[in-house]
């Protein structure tokens, strides 16, 4: 198969540990476009986190794409267009809110370039250093979220947020999308919206075949993407139920597990 997309999750995908890209893996990329293969990153991270790293990888010179908040926006790189977006009614953040108060794990949104929370919390700090965005911390979050906004995260211990997930995830079932990005972070989009549903939608516009996309990814929120793609390669550092539904397991994000497999799949002549 002549793949003609690669698909990347960021955060413990294409980044190291340290948020870079290792040489090889650029490299790798790099090549790919080269020879008009494009390349889309899809992350749960905001927009504005996304752009340094499609800018490293020179997607404008190659007019491609990036697939922010889980797939809640398409943003056309080079002219930053928007081919979607999907919003959470203020209503809806307000019932997360009372939701989150009554699991009693933290909370926090998007507005403008800056984390919103009423109480500041580790992994909303984490949040922060991930993205870089400024965290502002109100007195009253209902009364600070008055506008619509992309997504929602309920931030906490990993092990209870594991419980919080399947019951919410129970409770709101055709209402919103709820996956977890990291053990720590729950996510809360539109219903039916995942990397997933805003790759198909991107793929239709641009005559690609899902058989001809090869996307990789690490965690819950990347599934639905490597369960659409034509090869859903999960990362050695991936939790093993990941790997299980993966078509292919690649090494880790710390060991080059990128360009291994675009080396078999996408760059050798044979392919």
């Amino acid at each position: 198969m002549a793949y003609k997309m690669i698909v990347l999750d960021l955060d413990d995908t294409l980044l190291r540990d340290d948020h870079t890209i290792s040489p090889l893996t650029k490299k790798a990329l790099m090549d790919a476009q080269k020879s008009g293969v494009k390349v889309v990153l899809a992350s749960g991270r905001p927009t504005y986190a996304m752009l340094d790293i499609a800018k490293e990888l020179h997607l404008d010179e190659y007019g491609s794409f990036i697939l922010s908040f889980n797939g809640a926006k398409i943003i056309n790189y080079k002219t930053k267009e928007e081919l979607f977006s999907s919003t959470l009614s203020p209503e809806t953040v307000h019932h997360l809110y009372d939701l989150s108060s009554k699991e009693d794990v933290d909370i926090h949104t998007y507005v403008g370039d800056t984390i919103v929370t009423q109480k500041n919390n580790e992994f909303t700090e984490i949040e922060g250093q991930i993205t870089g965005l400024p965290i502002n911390e109100v007195s009253n979050f209902k009364e600070a979220i008055t506008t619509p906004v992309v997504k929602v995260l309920m931030v906490g211990n990993p092990e209870k947020l594991a419980l919080v997930e399947k019951k919410l995830q129970r409770e709101l079932n055709g209402i919103l999308s709820v996956m977890r990005s990291k053990p720590y972070f729950l996510e809360f989009t539109e219903a039916g919206v995942t990397k997933g549903t805003s790759l198909s939608q991107l793929i239709k516009k641009l005559g690609i075949e899902r058989e001809e996309v090869i996307a990789f990814g690490d965690s819950y929120n990347d599934l639905a993407m490597l369960e659409f793609a034509g090869l859903g390669v999960a990362m050695g550092n991936a939790p093993d139920d990941i790997k299980e539904k993966a078509d292919y397991v690649t090494d880790t994000n710390m060991n080059d597990g990128i360009p291994k497999a675009l080396e078999k799949f996408v760059l050798t002549p044979a392919h």
